[in-house]
């Protein structure tokens, strides 16, 4: 573990035990409002303290899930500095990456309030660690928003991280890649139904660009389960190209056969995009909405993904979007530099003392002791 930390922390660990060891209070902290997820971290500070024989006392500010203003101390940390210098550079990795994740999360969930989320971040991930974290802030922030009475984030795509949303399992039907290894999307629900009778199904709609034709061909071909309800159509259009039928007049005229208000007052470019543009937009959802329910299956339900921000909920929301469920991995920190949290040490032997500039890490010291 040394050898992944800083060498500075290992040089003033060396120093530390020659010169005379002393306890310290670390505050910890991030320069932007996030939602307090440090439990990994916790976790991770408890075994490594169990292992290697030393105690610390973590002293929360905040419940996990609480909203936290910038520059406000996190928690604070005291242990004796031999022990706490060489694992610093660890502990801020598990730290900023989750709380602005869990922030990002929340934002979402509380962007569409009646509409579940599907966690799909670990594609997105850098290895194990980064997917742990990213599928926990999901949960975090997810629980903070329901708790607001929002439906957040349901469950995540696959089973190491499914615990976190109290599930057993990933959820999921079918990549892209299974459509175009089936040669069609009936084909491949076809295949999918055979292997697996008793659960949902989800279709992927635009492998071939046509959103339309194959989800009523797979809603035909499975008519019972359609209009049971079993059976959920996924949009994922791709950026570069409409939904099936839909150029921008048409999509124009389908948000003001439904929502007409959204379009009459000024809006940004990319919201007209999220709105009427090419890929999975509003118009597109609404438009694929209008093909199910025409053919008689009200039953059968959306799933959308594709580039789901804070933003783009925000304009579905407002375009009301009839969405049954979101697939997103864009909760993760979209700007690395906001993520960076900082532990400085405001303590030596219970003395008070802190950098110039960083007094306000003060501030809650002497109520959290």
């Amino acid at each position: 573990m040394l050898d992944l930390t800083d060498a500075y922390f290992i040089r003033t660990r060396e120093i530390v035990e020659r010169f005379g060891d002393c306890d310290v209070t670390y505050a910890v902290f991030l320069r932007r409002p996030v939602v307090a997820a440090c439990g990994l971290a916790h976790r991770w500070l408890e075994a490594v303290s169990r292992r290697q024989g030393f105690q610390v006392e973590v002293r929360d500010l905040y419940s996990e899930g609480a909203w936290v203003g910038a520059g406000e101390p996190l928690f604070y940390l005291k242990g004796r500095f031999s022990k706490l210098a060489p694992l610093e550079t660890l502990l801020l990795q598990k730290i900023g990456p989750t709380c602005v994740a869990a922030h990002n999360a929340y934002q979402m969930a509380m962007a569409l309030p009646h509409v579940p989320f599907l966690a799909m971040d670990a594609r997105h991930c850098t290895g194990a660690a980064m997917q742990e974290q990213m599928a926990y802030a999901a949960a975090v922030g997810s629980r903070a928003a329901q708790r607001e009475g929002a439906k957040g984030f349901i469950g995540n795509a696959n089973d190491q991280t499914a615990p976190f949303f109290g599930l057993n399992q990933g959820l999921g039907t079918m990549p892209h890649a299974l459509v175009g290894y089936a040669g069609s999307t009936l084909r491949a629900a076809e295949m999918f139904v055979e292997r697996f009778p008793d659960q949902p199904l989800t279709i992927l709609v635009d492998y071939f660009g046509q959103e339309a034709t194959d989800a009523l061909a797979v809603c035909n071909r499975f008519a019972d389960k359609a209009r049971a309800g079993q059976i959920s159509v996924r949009l994922d259009t791709h950026g570069s190209r409409y939904f099936e039928g839909l150029d921008p007049q048409t999509s124009y005229e389908v948000l003001e056969r439904h929502v007409p208000g959204t379009l009459r007052r000024y809006r940004s470019e990319k919201e007209l995009r999220y709105l009427v543009g090419a890929g999975v937009s509003a118009a597109a959802i609404w438009r694929l909405r209008e093909v199910l329910d025409e053919a008689g299956f009200g039953a059968v339900k959306i799933v959308a993904s594709s580039g789901f921000s804070v933003a783009k909920c925000v304009v579905m929301n407002d375009a009301k979007a009839p969405l049954d469920v979101v697939g997103t991995g864009s909760f993760l920190p979209e700007t690395w530099g906001e993520t960076y949290a900082t532990a400085d040490v405001v303590a030596y032997d219970g003395r008070p003392l802190v950098k110039k500039g960083r007094e306000f890490l003060l501030n809650k010291l002497s109520a959290a002791r």
